[in-house]
C-alpha cells in the first residue's frame, strides 16, 4: 500500500519539472500530472489552511506497473465532517463583516480533503502551501501567503500536517486530534489544539472504569499514533484502579477481513464485557459492519471521544444504542444552521462535494453522469431543490456542536492572534529588542508568538492554550439512547472536569444511563469474582492479578487484611479485638510492686538508724557520707522499679532504663569510692606513705561525681539520638498485644548496662584485694560479697531478659534491680544494723580496731 500511495502522491502533489541548461540560466516549470484543486476556495489579504476528512475511506486503484498510477479514490462522503468545513468558511465570513476584529482586513481559505488518511493530508498540506498556475515569465508561481492552517481531525493526519509545515513555521491548529504525544513541543513546537489530549480522556475513562466497578476490559485501538498513544496512557491510567486489559486489537489500517474477523472473535470468546474501543469513525465503519453480521450481544461498548459523537455510526449501527464515552465540551455557533442551508446545487451548481451532499442527504444525483459501468450503481436524479430536513442530522444538526465548535474556536483564535499582532504598540512588543511585527510582510513564525499568548472569549467560553499548546481538559460523557422517533440520541449523563481536585472530576447521573441490551442495571466485567468473607485472593501464575482463585485466610487474617488491632475468629471473616498484655496491678505486679515498696521502706528505715547513730564508732568509721549517699540511691533504685509497672507511655519508657542506670551508677560509684578509701586507709599504715591525702572527703565527691557523670552523658546521647518508645508487639502473639517499650537503640541499652558492670567489676576486684586487711570489722568483704551478688544477678539477667515473653521481660529487669539492690543493701548494712541494734557493746573503735591494737 505505501509504494503505491507515495508514487500517487508523488505525482499529484510535486507537478513541476524544472530544468536549466546552465547554472545561471532561468529556470522553466511545466506542469507534469493533475493538481487537486481545493475543496472550497477563496482570496483574502492572508489566507487560512483548511484540512478535513470529507471522505472517511480511500480505494486504491489497481496498478500494472506499466502504466502511470491512477489517483486514489476518496470514497464514503462524511456530512458531519462537510459541516466541519462549513464551519471553518462561516467563521471566516463573520470576520470580514466584523469591525471590531480585525477592520479593512480580509481573511481567504483553501479547504482541502484529506480523506481520513496521513498520505493524502500530507498531499493536501502541500497542495495547501503551494499554487498549481505558472507566471506569464514561465517560473512557478509564488507560494501563497498561508499564515495557519487549521487541521486536523486524526492525529496521525496531524502529525503529518505538523512535521511538513514545521520548516515554514506555520502553526496548526486542530479542532479534534488527542493523541498526547502531540504535546511534545520538542517534536511539535508549531502545534496547537483546541481540546485536551488523550491524557485526560484516559484519565477519564479509569475513573469511569472504578466507579461502576469493571476490572476486565478490552481494548480496540486503530493502527495509527492515536490508538498507540491512547492505549499506553490508558496502562498507566489503571494501574492504581485495580482493572487489568484482557486482550488489546488493532484495527488493520487497510482493510482486511480475515483481521477484522479475528478481532470479533476474540471479543465473542472473552469473558470481558466491556470493550474500549480509541478510533475515528472512518476506521470503524467497516468494522462495525462486519460486527453487527455477527449479532454479538452483552458487550458494553467505551466509545473513544473521536466517535462517540458520529452521526454517521448512530444512524447506520443502531444497535449501537447503550454506547457510553467521553465527547468534548459542547458549544453554540449562532447563524450556523442558516449558514449551512444556502449550501445546496442550486447555489453551487457544478461543485462536486455539494453534489456527494445531496447524495448522500437524499439517495440521489444532482448531475447523472452520461455513461454509466456496468458496476456502477445509478442514482435517481434530484433537482437540488430539496429542502433539507431536521432528519438530516449528521449534517444540520446545531443543537450540541462539538467539534464543529471547535473548528469555529480555531479559527478565531488564529484571527484574534492576528488582531493582536497589529495592535502591537512599537517598543512594546514580543520581538527582538521589543519590536513589533511588520505588518506588511508578516510571516507565521510572528503569528504563533501570538497565538501562544492569545486569550478571548467566544459564546461564554475563554479560550486559551498552555504552554504545550492544549486547552483546559473538560469532557461530556455522552450515553447513546433510543429517541421517541426510534432514532439515536446522544444524551448527556455526566461530566469530566479536569480543573478540579483529584478524585472530584468525575460527575455521573447513574439512573439516567441506559446500557447495551436496553438495559438499566450495570454490566459485570471481572476475570475473576470477589471473594466470600473468610477467603483470600491467590494470584494465578503468569496471569493479570485481576484474574486469580479464592483460598481460605490464613489465622489472623479476614479477607485480604491483616490484623493490626484485631485477629480473626476461627470462621476467619470478623476482626475481634485483640487482648492487649503489659505489666499492670495484677498478682505479679502487685507482688513486684509491694517488694519495691518493702524495699525502698527498709533503705529509708537503715538510713535513719545510721542518721540517729552518725556519732558512733561503726558508723563513723566507715565514711558516714558515703553510707548515706549509697543509702540513699538504694532508696532511688527501689523505686525506679515502679516506672516499670503500669502501661507504657513515651515518659515512662525514657524514665524507666535511664533512672535506673544513674541511681545504679551513683551507687557503685559510691562503693567505688568507700572501696578505695578502705584499700587506701590500711595501705597509708605503712612509714612513707601519704595516699589518704589523695582521698579526702573532696576527692571522693570529685570520684562520685565523675564516674556518675560519665553515665548522665551516654543516657543524654540515647535520649537525643534514639530515645526509648511505647511499642505494640503483635509479632510474638497472634491473640494479643504486648506493649512494651523498645529502647531506641540496642547500642545505648547495653552501653548503660555495660557501664554500671565496670563499675561494679572494678569494685570487685578492688574489694577483693582488700579482704584480707585486719580488724574485727573488714568492710572490703562485704563489698566483696554484695559485688558478687550484683554481677551474678546481672549475668543472669542477660538471657532471661532475651528469652523472657511478654510482660515477663518487663518483670525479668524488675527483678533483676530489685535483687541486685537487696543483695547490696543486705551485704554492706545488715552486718552494722546488727551491732548497732542488738550488739551494741561491740560498737566500739577498740572492738572494732582490735587487732590492729592487739599488734
Amino acid at each position: 500500500m505505501i509504494p503505491v500511495l507515495f508514487w500517487t502522491l508523488f505525482h499529484q502533489v510535486f507537478v513541476f519539472r524544472c530544468a536549466s541548461t546552465t547554472l545561471t540560466s532561468n529556470y522553466s516549470c511545466s506542469l507534469q500530472g493533475r493538481v487537486d484543486m481545493p475543496g472550497f476556495l477563496a482570496d483574502g489579504d492572508f489566507t487560512i489552511g483548511g484540512i478535513f476528512p470529507l471522505h472517511y475511506r480511500v480505494e486504491l486503484p489497481v496498478e500494472n506497473y506499466t502504466d502511470r498510477p491512477a489517483a486514489a479514490q476518496c470514497l464514503g462522503f462524511d456530512p458531519r465532517s462537510f459541516r466541519w468545513a462549513q464551519a471553518l468558511r462561516f467563521a471566516i465570513q463573520e470576520i470580514n463583516q466584523s469591525k471590531n476584529l480585525l477592520p479593512n482586513i480580509t481573511l481567504g481559505y483553501k479547504i482541502y480533503d484529506s480523506c481520513s488518511t496521513p498520505l493524502l493530508a500530507q498531499q493536501a498540506v502541500l497542495a495547501v502551501l503551494n499554487g498549481p498556475e505558472l507566471s506569464q515569465h514561465g517560473m512557478c508561481s509564488d507560494a501563497s501567503p498561508v499564515l495557519a492552517v487549521v487541521a486536523e481531525s486524526g492525529s496521525s493526519q496531524s502529525i503529518v500536517v505538523s512535521r511538513t509545515l514545521q520548516p515554514f513555521r506555520i502553526p496548526v491548529v486542530s479542532y479534534f486530534s488527542t493523541c498526547s504525544c502531540l504535546s511534545n513541543r520538542r517534536e511539535f513546537p508549531t502545534f496547537f489544539r483546541v481540546l485536551p489530549n488523550d491524557d485526560y480522556q484516559v484519565k477519564a475513562i479509569a475513573q469511569l472504569l472504578k466507579h461502576f466497578g469493571w476490572t476486565w476490559i478490552g481494548v480496540i485501538t486503530e493502527d495509527h499514533d492515536y490508538g498507540k498513544s491512547a492505549v499506553q496512557g490508558l496502562r498507566i491510567a489503571i494501574k492504581d484502579t485495580g482493572a487489568c486489559i484482557a486482550y488489546h486489537e488493532m484495527i488493520p489500517k487497510v482493510y482486511n477481513e480475515e483481521k477484522v474477523r479475528r478481532i470479533i472473535d476474540v471479543m465473542k470468546h472473552s469473558t470481558a464485557k466491556v470493550v474500549v474501543i480509541f478510533t475515528v469513525e472512518g476506521e470503524l465503519y467497516p468494522f462495525l459492519k462486519e460486527y453487527m453480521n455477527y449479532n454479538i450481544t452483552g458487550i458494553q461498548l467505551i466509545a473513544s471521544e473521536a466517535w462517540v459523537t458520529a452521526s454517521v455510526l448512530a444512524t447506520s449501527y443502531p444497535f449501537l444504542v447503550g454506547t457510553i464515552g467521553f465527547a468534548i465540551r459542547q458549544g453554540k455557533v449562532p447563524g450556523l444552521k442558516d449558514y449551512l442551508l444556502t449550501v445546496n446545487p442550486l447555489m453551487y451548481p457544478s461543485h462536486p462535494l455539494v453534489q456527494e451532499l445531496w447524495e448522500a442527504l437524499y439517495g440521489c444525483s444532482v448531475n447523472p453522469p452520461k455513461t454509466t459501468s456496468q458496476n456502477s450503481i445509478q442514482l435517481p436524479t434530484c433537482t437540488g431543490e430539496e429542502p433539507i430536513r431536521e432528519q438530516h442530522s449528521s449534517y444540520l444538526n446545531t443543537s450540541s456542536l462539538r467539534v464543529t465548535y471547535n473548528v469555529y474556536k480555531a479559527v478565531y483564535a488564529i484571527a484574534h492572534s492576528l488582531h493582536n499582532l497589529f495592535k502591537c504598540e512599537p517598543g512594546k512588543g514580543p520581538f527582538q529588542n521589543s519590536s513589533c511585527a511588520n505588518n506588511t510582510n508578516i510571516y507565521p513564525w510572528q503569528l504563533q508568538q501570538y497565538l501562544q499568548e492569545v486569550s478571548f472569549t467566544i459564546s461564554g467560553e475563554t479560550v486559551n492554550f498552555d504552554e504545550k499548546g492544549d486547552a483546559i481538559p473538560s469532557y461530556d460523557l455522552i450515553n447513546w439512547q433510543r429517541g421517541v422517533a426510534g432514532n439515536i440520541e446522544f444524551v448527556r449523563v455526566g461530566m469530566f472536569d479536569g480543573s478540579k481536585d483529584a478524585g472530584k472530576e468525575l460527575f455521573i447521573q447513574d439512573e439516567a444511563i441506559m446500557w447495551t441490551g436496553h438495559q438499566r442495571e450495570v454490566l459485570v466485567s471481572v476475570c475473576s469474582d470477589s471473594c466470600i468473607p473468610g477467603s483470600r485472593k491467590a494470584f494465578r501464575r503468569g496471569e493479570p492479578f485481576c484474574c486469580f482463585d479464592c483460598v481460605p485466610c490464613d489465622s489472623n487474617k479476614i479477607s485480604n487484611e491483616t490484623g493490626g488491632d484485631y485477629w480473626s475468629n476461627t470462621a476467619r471473616t470478623e476482626c475481634i479485638l485483640k487482648a492487649v498484655e503489659f505489666l499492670t496491678h495484677d498478682a505479679m505486679g502487685l507482688t513486684l510492686t509491694v517488694i519495691s515498696v518493702v524495699g525502698a521502706c527498709l533503705t529509708a528505715a537503715i538510713l535513719l538508724v545510721f542518721i540517729r547513730h552518725r556519732n558512733t564508732p561503726i558508723v563513723r568509721v566507715n565514711n558516714s557520707e558515703l553510707s548515706f549517699f549509697i543509702l540513699l540511691s538504694l532508696i532511688l533504685c527501689f523505686l525506679c522499679a515502679l516506672l516499670f509497672i503500669g502501661e507504657p507511655t513515651v515518659w515512662s519508657c525514657m524514665l524507666r532504663h535511664t533512672a535506673f542506670s544513674i541511681t545504679f551508677s551513683l551507687c557503685i560509684s559510691c562503693i567505688l569510692g568507700k572501696t578505695l578509701v578502705v584499700l587506701a586507709a590500711f595501705t597509708a599504715t605503712r612509714p612513707g606513705n601519704n595516699i589518704m591525702k589523695w582521698l579526702g572527703p573532696k576527692q571522693q565527691r570529685v570520684i562520685i561525681f565523675a564516674c556518675t557523670l560519665v553515665q548522665v552523658l551516654i543516657c543524654s546521647v540515647w535520649l537525643i539520638a534514639a530515645p526509648p518508645f511505647p511499642f505494640k508487639n503483635t509479632q510474638y502473639s497472634r491473640s494479643k498485644i504486648i506493649l512494651e517499650c523498645s529502647v531506641g537503640s540496642d547500642w545505648a541499652f547495653w552501653s548503660v548496662l555495660g557501664y554500671i558492670g565496670l563499675l561494679a567489676c572494678l569494685c570487685f576486684v578492688l574489694a577483693f584485694l582488700a579482704r584480707k586487711l585486719p580488724g574485727n570489722f573488714n568492710e572490703a568483704k562485704y563489698i566483696t560479697f554484695s559485688m558478687l551478688i550484683f554481677c551474678a544477678v546481672w549475668l543472669a539477667f542477660i538471657p532471661a531478659y532475651v528469652s523472657s515473653p511478654g510482660k515477663f521481660t518487663v518483670a525479668v529487669e524488675i527483678f533483676a534491680i530489685l535483687a541486685s539492690s537487696f543483695g547490696i543493701l543486705l551485704c554492706l548494712f545488715a552486718p552494722k544494723c546488727c551491732i548497732i541494734l542488738l550488739k551494741p557493746k561491740k560498737n566500739t573503735k577498740q572492738h572494732l580496731l582490735g587487732k590492729v591494737i592487739a599488734k
